[in-house]
């Protein structure tokens, strides 16, 4: 498929970014990728939040790849998956990485989810810096697959008729998704990403973000009765209560300009 590239100022800016070097694409150097996107870029719906409560036109509202990484760069912000998926896949394209974007489902949600198919040497790895996934996960029609990391052991399951089921744990939800191992096209990823922001669009009135720091899961989500960090170590859950201003300290927390998450809290719960 064809994939917008990133031009070489900003890949590399974004490698810098990273502080993952410029090495040839092989497995290893995928791995530091993703490894460095996950402590690095946050999953978080603040800045789809704001940008579609300013803008008209559905075809506007996107962040495509230049304007994620270049967005990313100045104000700290991610995206879910369609964008964060879209903007990872047009950096592995850029260093020259092949493979294909797919749409995925979870559970009874058909079409909710993309991930990334990285192809290294006759190989296909799944990759997904949307969910995210920690690490990079090898599968294969012929069998199950596993692969660990300090969070999660992750398990891929054939279910025939090219869908997979992903699974980690230990986690409650330890079904991450089912992956629908089928390219799709770039037109088709663009006009599914146009229409995530429509009336059916996820994470549209919910502020969640997510990010791995000092080597530990950490999440904010709004409308959680009292405001308050969840973090995650051995499959469990813990609290931690937010005791001064609420859009300052989840924007410190995750490094994410404070403005956008001022804005994105206004929308969803009233109140800056």
């Amino acid at each position: 498929m064809s994939i917008q590239m990133l031009d070489p100022d900003l890949a590399t800016a974004v490698l810098t970014r990273l502080q993952v070097g410029a090495e040839r694409p092989d497995r290893r150097q995928l791995d530091r990728l993703i490894n460095a996107y996950v402590r690095v870029v946050p999953w978080e719906s603040a800045v789809r939040i704001a940008k579609r409560a300013k803008t008209n036109e559905l075809d506007a509202c996107p962040r495509w790849p230049r304007e994620f990484w270049r967005d990313h760069l100045k104000r700290g912000g991610g995206g879910t998956c369609f964008e964060s998926n879209y903007a990872f896949f047009s950096l592995l394209r850029t260093l020259g990485y092949g493979g294909y974007l797919t749409i995925n489902n979870m559970g009874e949600s058909i079409g909710c989810h993309t991930a990334i198919i990285i192809l290294i040497d006759d190989q296909k790895w799944l990759v997904d810096a949307g969910f995210p996934l920690y690490t990079v996960l090898p599968f294969s029609s012929e069998g199950v697959s596993q692969r660990g990391t300090p969070f999660y052991h992750y398990t891929i399951r054939p279910e025939g008729a090219d869908q997979y089921q992903i699974e980690r744990r230990p986690h409650p939800n330890w079904i991450a998704f089912t992956l629908i191992d089928r390219p799709v096209s770039e037109e088709a990823y663009r006009q599914a990403t146009m229409q995530d922001y429509g009336a059916d669009g996820h994470f549209l009135d919910r502020l969640i973000v997510h990010k791995i720091l000092d080597e530990v899961p950490w999440r904010y989500t709004s409308g959680e009765g009292r405001a308050q960090f969840a973090y995650f170590k051995d499959g469990k859950r813990h609290n931690q209560l937010i005791e001064n201003d609420l859009a300052m300290t989840v924007a410190s927390k995750f490094g994410i300009d404070q403005e956008i998450v001022s804005r994105a809290l206004e929308i969803v719960l009233g109140e800056s």
